[in-house]
């Protein structure tokens, strides 16, 4: 490939690479649910959870609290939770939620609710 197409395949990708992730966020599927805006608002001492990153539930299996403190498994790796990163008011969906950013550097957590093990 010759270096100027090569520049302009670059260009092209760079371009639409968050087009495509920021409408992956918010598709409308869930526009109807009451807890909308709720989830909207959640924000964690890292800053708002569901405007940076895509939330999702954890099976009890998949989390623990120990010493006061929080870990979840996320592809196959237990993380420890940043203690900024915990929504401390009261978790009305009833699971526990998580908001991974994942990067170049790895996976971190920008939000953590737990819920109530069962």
């Amino acid at each position: 490939m010759k270096p100027r197409l090569k520049i302009l395949a670059f260009a092209i990708l760079a371009i639409s690479l968050p087009v495509i992730s920021v409408t992956a966020r918010d598709d409308g599927r869930y526009a109807a649910s009451p807890l909308k805006a709720w989830f909207d608002s959640l924000r964690s001492n890292k800053g708002l959870c569901c405007s940076v990153a895509d939330g999702f539930a954890v099976s009890d299996p998949d989390w623990e609290s120990r010493n006061g403190h929080y870990r979840v498994r996320l592809d196959g790796k237990w993380l420890d939770v940043p203690d900024d990163a915990v929504i401390t008011e009261p978790n009305r969906f009833g699971r526990t939620m998580v908001w991974p950013i994942r990067d170049s550097l790895g996976t971190s957590i920008r939000c953590f609710m737990p819920g109530a093990m069962t």
